[in-house]
């Protein structure tokens, strides 16, 4: 019986999640209210309290499931023979991708990302910890292969990184950046341009 309830609990709370991607896709995230994603889902307004405290924890647990599907995208397409700056464009062009399509999504996700309420701290911290996860196994492995210094703190260089992307995507719902084209080569420039900061200095004996 504790098994079946654990499910039941689990579909309720997918159904919520689906719902609330439809709607918000269909209406925008401000537009859509919480009746409305309770009416979409098949349950009560208070049902979708005991799961979520706010819309806007909702919005975070799909954006840490977007960013779920995104890892396993990557590890999955991962050869080992790119370059760290390849790597970080497609993890960071991924996220790109999905702002795109879903741009309340986005505008939300950057608010969280700049200025979290108190109240969304925890679902804020596991978007985060997402970021972490699909990032240090790919500066790991540029520090073994010589790309990046074995003396770096591995957090500090994420959140250079980051915070690279957080200014080119600023950019880009400010109208500074007006294309796709434009984010993409603002952001290989940025972070080619920190790379050389952070790769090994070369030996002068290897100077011709």
């Amino acid at each position: 019986m504790a098994k079946l309830r654990e499910e039941k609990k689990q579909q309720t709370r997918q159904a919520i999640m689906d719902a609330s991607r439809r709607l918000f896709a269909a209406r925008g995230y401000e537009k859509t209210s919480v009746a409305d994603l309770a009416a979409a889902a098949g349950v009560g307004k208070g049902t979708i309290y005991s799961y979520f405290s706010t819309k806007e924890e909702i919005f975070l647990a799909l954006s840490r499931e977007q960013l779920v599907q995104q890892n396993m995208t990557i590890a999955q397409s991962e050869t080992g023979v790119a370059s760290v700056c390849e790597k970080m464009m497609a993890v960071f062009g991924g996220t790109f991708s999905f702002m795109e399509k879903e741009k309340e999504f986005g505008r939300l996700l950057m608010r969280e990302s700049f200025f979290p309420e108190e109240k969304n701290l925890e679902q804020s911290r596991q978007v985060e910890e997402l970021y972490i996860e699909m990032l240090i196994p790919i500066l790991k492995q540029a520090q073994n292969q010589g790309e990046l210094r074995s003396d770096l703190d591995l957090l500090l260089v994420i959140g250079h990184f980051y915070g690279l992307f957080l200014i080119t995507i600023s950019a880009w719902f400010s109208r500074r950046l007006t294309t796709k084209e434009a984010f993409f080569t603002t952001l290989q420039q940025l972070i080619e341009l920190a790379m050389h900061g952070l790769a090994p200095l070369r030996s002068t004996e290897n100077v011709q």
